[in-house]
C-alpha cells in the first residue's frame, strides 16, 4: 500500500465511471467494483504497460495487487467493461488475436490462489473467439495397445488431433529440442506453477518432476486441433479433478493373459521388468473400471474393431479425412472506438473520420457464455456486425 499522487485521487475520489480513460494525458482506464477502483493502464507516452493498481476508496490508499497468468503486450490504449468477475480488455492498435483479454479479479481461480498468498490477487486470461472441442484422456495399462490406437488416429486424421508437450525438471537429452520433446524447465519454477494450479497432472519420477501444464493443452486448441493426452490413471484422476472439461477413455485388455503374452512377445522387458507392468496393470485395470474418472472403457481384443469403436465415441466414424477446420473470425478494432453495454452484449463503435464525415460501423460481442478463464484461455466469445442500435439495444451504458 501507499500513498496515491494527488491527479488520480482527485478523479478517483470523484466516482469515476467504469470504463473511462482518466483525464490527465496517461493512457489508464478505471473499474470502480464496491470500494475499490481498479486502474489499468500505461505511461504518458501513450503505451499500455501491464501495471494494475487499485484504490481503496474507503481508505484513500492503493493496494498493490499480487498479478499473474500471461500478460498482454503492450498496446497504444485500451478500453476497459466491467463484467460479473472480471473486466474485459479491448486494446487498441493491437493484432486481431491479440486484442481481447480478461482481468479476473473474482473467479474461482482468483480466490484459489488469494488462500495461498493471502492478499490481493489479480490474474490476465486471453480472450478467444468460439470454442476449442474437449480435449481426450486415454489411459490403460502398459501393452494393452493405447498407443497403436493413438497412432492410428493421428495417421488418418492429422490435420484434427495434436499432443501437449509435457513438462520435466530433468536435463535435455541428446538431440531434445525445448517445446518440442518437453518443456524444460527448473524443479523450484514448475513447483510453484504447481502450487498456483497451472498444472493438470504431474508426478515425480526418479528425482524429476513431469506434467502436462493448462497452457500446453491451450495452444494445442489454439491451433485448431483437438487435444489427446496419454497419461496414467493416477493422472487421469488429477485431470478429472481439475477444471478442464475432456472425454476420459480407459484401453483394457480382454485378459490379464492375454495382456502378458503382449508384454512377453515384445521382448524389451527383462522378466522383473514384466512382472512389474502386470502388477502396475492388474491396479490400473481395477481403478480403471471401478472408479468413476472415465466415462468409456473400450476392451481391445482386436485392433481394427477397438479403433472403430474409438472413432464412432469421437464421432469420426464414415469420415474418409477429416475436413480441415475454417480459421476463427478475427475482430480487427481500430484506434477509435467506444463501447456500449446492455446485459451481456457489447456494442464497438467503430468511427472513421473522411473529409469531415463520421462513419460508424458496429460490431455486437457477445460474452453471455464465457467458459474456461486462467490459468487457461477464456473461450466462447461471439461477435457479429449489427446496422443499429435497435432490437432493443438501446439505453446502453457507455464506455470510452
Amino acid at each position: 500500500m501507499g500513498e496515491a499522487p494527488a491527479f488520480l485521487v482527485d478523479d478517483l475520489q470523484n466516482e469515476p465511471l467504469n470504463g473511462f480513460e482518466l483525464k490527465n494525458g496517461t493512457c489508464k482506464t478505471t473499474t470502480t467494483i464496491g470500494d475499490k477502483t481498479y486502474v489499468i493502464g500505461g505511461a504518458d507516452d501513450g503505451t499500455l504497460s501491464i501495471e494494475v493498481q487499485i484504490f481503496d476508496r474507503s481508505r484513500g490508499e492503493w493496494v498493490h495487487p499480487t498479478v499473474h497468468g500471461i500478460k498482454p503486450l503492450s498496446c497504444k490504449g485500451h478500453s476497459a467493461v466491467l463484467l460479473k468477475d472480471r473486466i474485459l480488455i479491448l486494446k487498441k492498435g493491437s493484432k486481431p488475436d491479440d486484442q481481447i483479454w480478461f482481468l479476473e479479479f473474482d473467479t474461482q481461480y482468483v480466490r484459489q490462489l488469494q488462500n495461498n498468498f493471502g492478499n490481493a490477487v489479480v490474474v490476465w486470461s486471453k480472450g478467444v473467439t468460439g470454442n476449442a472441442e474437449k480435449p481426450i484422456v486415454i489411459s490403460g495399462p502398459s501393452g494393452v495397445g493405447k498407443g497403436t490406437l493413438i497412432s492410428m488416429l493421428m495417421k488418418e486424421f492429422p490435420s484434427m488431433f495434436g499432443f501437449s508437450v509435457s513438462h520435466t525438471t530433468r536435463a535435455p537429452r541428446n538431440m531434445e529440442k525445448d517445446g518440442v520433446h518437453y518443456h524444460f524447465t527448473e524443479k523450484s519454477v514448475m513447483e510453484k506453477e504447481i502450487k498456483d494450479g497451472k498444472f493438470l497432472e504431474f508426478a515425480s519420477v526418479h528425482g524429476n518432476l513431469y506434467g502436462t501444464s493448462v497452457e500446453a493443452v491451450e495452444v494445442v486448441a489454439d491451433a485448431g486441433k483437438r487435444c489427446i493426452l496419454d497419461i496414467d490413471v493416477q493422472g487421469a484422476r488429477s485431470v478429472r479433478a481439475s477444471s478442464l472439461e475432456a472425454i476420459f477413455i480407459f484401453i483394457c485388455p480382454p485378459s490379464m493373459e492375454d495382456l502378458e503374452k503382449r508384454l512377453r512377445g515384445r521382448g524389451t522387458e527383462t522378466e522383473e521388468q514384466v512382472l512389474k507392468r502386470l502388477r502396475n496393470a492388474e491396479a490400473e485395470i481395477e481403478q480403471g473400471n471401478s472408479s468413476k474418472i472415465f466415462d468409456f472403457i473400450l476392451y481391445n481384443d482386436n485392433l481394427e474393431e477397438c479403433y472403430e469403436k474409438l472413432k464412432k465415441l469421437l464421432g469420426l466414424d464414415g469420415f474418409v479425412t477429416a475436413s480441415p477446420k475454417s480459421a476463427p473470425r478475427e475482430i480487427i478494432l481500430p484506434m477509435n472506438h467506444s463501447l456500449s453495454k446492455i446485459d451481456d452484449k457489447i456494442i464497438i463503435n467503430c468511427m472513421s473520420s473522411e473529409l469531415e464525415k463520421e462513419s460508424k460501423n458496429l460490431i455486437m460481442l457477445d460474452v453471455s457464455s464465457l467458459k474456461g478463464g486462467a490459468p487457461g484461455r477464456t473461450r466462447r466469445l461471439d461477435f457479429q456486425a449489427v446496422s443499429s442500435f435497435s432490437d432493443g439495444l438501446t439505453g446502453m451504458d457507455q464506455f470510452s
